[in-house]
């Protein structure tokens, strides 16, 4: 049996992130968070040494309904997701799926190469890949006796 040192600074930083995620996860799904007819789509962001990855999850939504635009620093997400009836004498018993307007925006590092920012749709997820700048390799500054 191994025995792994406690770190109590750690375990409060770890029990406040998740708490913090439940309080979010609640807001998400609640009417606080938005107005009728507005909605949020979920989105996962991740990195790696060429670029940071964003994928959003817009079911439902055509691709000419979804803007990106990119300004000072911050790119937003944008769109529509439009309430279809295929017949007007339905009568709905229970309506959970999200329609209406819907609006995100991410604060992007410094380290993206706005030039080169593609994004593609396909099977309702959006994927926009931020390049991170091309250039020389960090390097390690040695430093001298003064």
């Amino acid at each position: 049996m191994t025995v792994q040192k406690r770190v109590p600074f750690r375990d409060i930083l770890s029990l406040q992130d998740r708490m913090n995620r439940v309080f979010e996860e609640s807001l998400r799904e609640s009417s606080l968070l938005g107005h009728p007819g507005q909605w949020m789509p979920h989105v996962d962001i991740f990195e790696d040494d060429a670029c940071v990855t964003l994928k959003a999850e817009l079911p439902g939504v055509k691709r000419e309904d979804i803007m990106l635009d990119v300004s000072d620093g911050v790119l937003t997400l944008s769109g529509k997701k439009v309430f279809e009836r295929d017949n007007s004498a339905e009568s709905f018993h229970m309506m959970e799926r999200r329609y209406g307007f819907f609006k995100r925006s991410f604060t992007l590092p410094e380290a993206v190469d706005i030039e080169r920012i593609e994004a593609k749709y396909n099977e309702g997820v959006l994927e926009v890949v931020l390049p991170k700048p091309l250039g020389s390799p960090a390097k390690r500054i040695p430093i001298i006796r003064g």
